[in-house]
């Protein structure tokens, strides 16, 4: 069966691997990739020779046959290109962040909902195996109550001249965050300084008030000598760690915690350590792309509500705007603006 029409917009940096993977997904047809450039669309046709490709949007959405498109271009033009797909009638998975504004993507989220469209947006670690089993292992009770958890994205580069590091990189621990704890932030504190170019942030550190006195702490750089990208989560039973750069064991659970002294019935009488045994589990090596495409079209073709959809995007970028905000602020805290869903 030829499944579902699909075409992506964008067919440089990102937007090659979300070619590659929407014409692999199963029950996705790829129809058309959209790029102004001439040069990377003539790539595009030599690697993929059934798809056809274009200079224009237009064209894409003229076609009765596309069903869904995937938006992988600049982050300036998410919200314009979304809306004219959405008002086509077409489903739209967009790439993070879903747009630069909490106001567009409110808009957005209220027009594919008014449409019976879906809206996704590519928080492409939602789909990784290795937070697939954090979230189960939360789920399930294994850590006991969550207290916080904190998270590292650092390296040296890509330093980006449209976008500081907040919104380039924090996006991605922010929805795990939202994910893990099931519910959006109330507040952020952040940090951060520009070294290499004037007033655009090259690292930053922000502490996100999550209900249920929880707490997330961020740490994102480009401008570090380390290539780190980790997940820690503190429970009252046990810990986890993630390290995404690790080739194997990718996540550790730590029998480890704090308990009251033993005799004594509480922490107000005295604090003691329990260390325990240290566990591996297996991790399986899935490409999270490829399932982030694979559950788009599912969504599509069910009408099931997508792990990021449009709501779980807007929250997403209440958090960037609040963040930025507070860096504007010397760290002051911002409320996030709240809908009452993650």
């Amino acid at each position: 069966m030829p499944g579902i029409t699909t075409a992506v917009v964008g067919a440089a940096g990102w937007g090659r691997n979300v070619v590659r993977a929407l014409h692999a997904a199963r029950s996705s047809t790829l129809r058309w990739v959209c790029d102004l450039n001439e040069e990377l669309l003539g790539d595009v046709g030599r690697q993929f020779p059934g798809v056809s490709v274009t200079r224009s949007f237009e064209q894409v959405l003229a076609d009765p046959a596309v069903r869904a498109v995937a938006i992988a271009v600049d982050a300036p033009n998410h919200f314009r290109l979304a809306r004219q797909a959405l008002e086509a009638g077409r489903h739209v998975l967009v790439e993070k962040p879903l747009t630069l504004t909490a106001t567009d993507a409110e808009a957005l989220c209220a027009l594919a909902e008014s449409r019976g469209l879906t809206l996704m947006v590519g928080h492409l670690l939602l789909y990784h195996p290795a937070v697939e089993r954090t979230k189960a292992v939360i789920d399930e009770g294994a850590l006991g109550d969550v207290f916080y958890l904190c998270t590292e994205r650092v390296n040296l580069g890509i330093v980006r001249d449209t976008e500081n590091a907040w919104w380039s990189l924090a996006a991605h621990d922010i929805a795990v965050a939202i994910h893990l704890f099931g519910a959006a932030p109330l507040s952020v504190s952040a940090t951060g300084a520009a070294y290499l170019r004037r007033d655009i942030e090259d690292v930053a550190f922000a502490s996100l008030r999550f209900p249920g006195e929880r707490l997330a702490h961020l740490h994102v750089s480009w401008l570090d000598p380390h290539k780190r990208r980790s997940v820690t989560v503190v429970g009252s039973r046990k810990m986890l760690t993630f390290d995404d750069t690790a080739t194997d064991e990718k996540i550790k659970i730590y029998d480890k915690t704090a308990v009251p002294r033993p005799g004594y019935a509480s922490f107000a009488d005295g604090v003691a350590v329990r260390s325990g045994d240290v566990v591996s589990p297996v991790i399986p090596h899935l490409e999270p792309l490829l399932r982030e495409c694979e559950h788009f079209i599912t969504c599509v073709e069910t009408g099931t509500r997508p792990r990021s959809d449009g709501r779980q995007g807007l929250a997403v970028v209440r958090a960037l705007e609040a963040g930025d905000a507070s860096i504007r602020a010397g760290g002051a805290p911002v409320a996030v603006a709240s809908d009452g869903a993650p």
